[in-house]
């Protein structure tokens, strides 16, 4: 199950679950509500007073802990190989290059493969887009901590294409986009990452609850002082950040 990892649980009475239809309502008001903007560069924002925050912070991860990551699933179909056959073929560095904003997606295009061989950048995009969806529970927790006034951003190792999965799942109705590896340049567990993060909210580290599904990365987070959870699914990661004292 999902373990906090630098935090004592206390535990706290949980509050009474709403009835199923309920919380389906809840979910339809959030998605008929204007949309947040969404972050397209690494903006310098202005310093806020802390104490009209509401903390902790709650930064999250993207892939496979709140969107089903199309990449392990439907890319290897995609091509007419077995995820084994792409993890040979393609380049080794070419993904991390556009996750880093290093190179555009023509550029990707180019150097995919190991053998430059061409294929179609558009029927990807669309083959990735058809993929994402949120993991089951997930977006009524994230509607949960919106209506209790969190806020939430997103930390993900993601190229540009995160804006296809904003197109697809409005996830800027909950969170902000607003630390991406391709605004940033550098990708967790790079503790780099972590820093502009902290320098960017102005927070100290211990008023920030990192989730990720990746430990190696939410050991990093912890390495300098975020306070850290493992995903392991929506229903144990309800129950964890209810035993840290979020209100949910």
């Amino acid at each position: 199950m999902a373990v906090a990892l630098t935090v004592r649980a206390v535990h706290v009475p949980l509050k009474k679950v709403l009835p199923k239809s309920t919380r389906n309502n809840n979910l339809d008001d959030y998605r008929k509500k204007k949309m947040m903007p969404i972050v397209s560069s690494f903006p310098i924002r202005k310093q806020q007073n802390v104490n009209n925050r509401k903390l902790p912070i709650l930064l999250f991860d993207i892939m496979d802990t709140i969107v089903r990551d199309p990449f392990y699933h439907d890319v290897a179909p995609f091509f007419g190989m077995s995820f084994k056959e792409l993890m040979e073929s393609k380049h080794p560095t070419a993904w991390i290059e556009f996750e880093e904003g290093r190179v555009d997606e023509m550029e990707l295009a180019e150097k995919f493969f190991k053998d430059k061989r061409s294929f179609d950048l558009e029927g990807l995009k669309n083959c990735m887009r058809r993929g994402y969806s949120y993991l089951d529970g997930i977006e009524e927790l994230l509607c949960n901590l919106k209506e209790n006034s969190y806020e939430m951003h997103a930390v993900t190792n993601y190229p540009v294409w995160y804006r296809l999965i904003e197109e697809k799942l409005n996830m800027s109705t909950y969170l902000s986009w607003t630390f991406c590896s391709c605004m940033i340049g550098k990708r967790k567990p790079n503790p780099g990452f972590y820093l502009e993060v902290i320098r960017h909210l102005n927070v100290d580290p211990t008023s920030c609850i990192f989730i990720d599904d990746r430990l190696r990365n939410v050991e990093a987070a912890i390495e300098i002082g975020i306070k850290g959870l493992q995903f392991k699914n929506a229903n144990l990661l309800r129950q964890d950040l209810s035993r840290m004292g979020i209100e949910i």
